[in-house]
């Protein structure tokens, strides 16, 4: 069973206070904040490894970014991902989750031999969700979000998907996209062997000449989504404790409500 596993860097939320914002794009300025693997999609890894080690196979890594996404993808290597491929190039930057979700099928079709395509359920960054089933509707798969548990059996994948008050059961042919939840897996920590292998490993990068993409449909130039403005919340001011018996409350807060003209 071939498997691509499709990953997202995102900003460490430890560093949160780092992250910067280009006045001319909107977008985040990524260099020099500390990243991580999306955590949605260290659960996606850790599915397809295991089913990996189920079915057989391999196990490709892909993601989209600037350089420093090899780190990324070095890290999924050391959990014990076969290989990992980098979609790097300046006419990806800016990308929404349209321009995102055409490049990575493009990139998937250049790799062509595959069975199940995972992501996470959403980033941590934007919170979109859009991208796996972007990915699908370009590529013609079937798709199924929100898993918690797959099975694979005779060419067919069962999922479980969670709802808001409660799970259905899903099942299509394969190949097929799937967005996977934190409640399916417990991702393992990278072995020393993997460490040692992630640290030699090639990464392969492709840029825009290397898949047949239609220029205007990458990078903010093929990105519909446009940010009008973007602003830093303004702190509000701290709030007031009352004291005393239930009633002196109650009219100490009519007062200052009256006194506000909110009464």
């Amino acid at each position: 069973m071939n498997i691509i596993v499709c990953i997202k860097q995102v900003p460490d939320t430890a560093a949160l206070h780092l992250v910067r914002i280009n006045p001319e794009t909107n977008t985040l300025i990524r260099e020099g904040v500390p990243s991580i693997i999306n955590p949605f999609d260290e659960n996606a890894i850790e599915e397809g490894l295991r089913l990996r080690e189920k079915h057989g196979g391999e196990v490709t890594v892909l993601s989209m970014g600037p350089p420093q996404v090899e780190k990324a993808l070095r890290d999924a290597i050391a959990m014990g991902a076969d290989r990992a491929i980098l979609l790097s190039d300046r006419a990806f930057a800016g990308a929404d989750t349209l321009a995102t979700s055409y490049t990575l099928a493009m990139a998937i079709k250049k790799i062509g031999k595959f069975d199940l395509i995972l992501f996470g359920k959403q980033a941590i960054d934007g919170d979109t969700a859009q991208v796996g089933p972007g990915v699908a509707e370009h590529l013609g798969l079937p798709q199924v979000t929100y898993v918690r548990k797959i099975e694979i059996e005779n060419g067919k994948i069962r999922a479980e998907r969670t709802l808001e008050d409660s799970f259905e059961v899903v099942q299509t042919n394969l190949p097929a996209v799937v967005t996977v939840t934190k409640e399916i897996n417990t991702p393992r920590y990278p072995s020393l062997k993997g460490m040692l292998k992630a640290k030699n490993a090639q990464i392969v990068v492709w840029g825009m000449k290397d898949l047949e993409v239609e220029p205007g449909r990458v990078g903010l130039e093929g990105s519909p989504t446009q940010v009008i403005k973007i602003f830093t919340p303004q702190m509000r001011k701290k709030g007031e404790i009352l004291q005393g018996t239930p009633e002196e409350i109650v009219d100490t807060l009519i007062n200052k409500l009256r006194d506000q003209k909110v009464l």
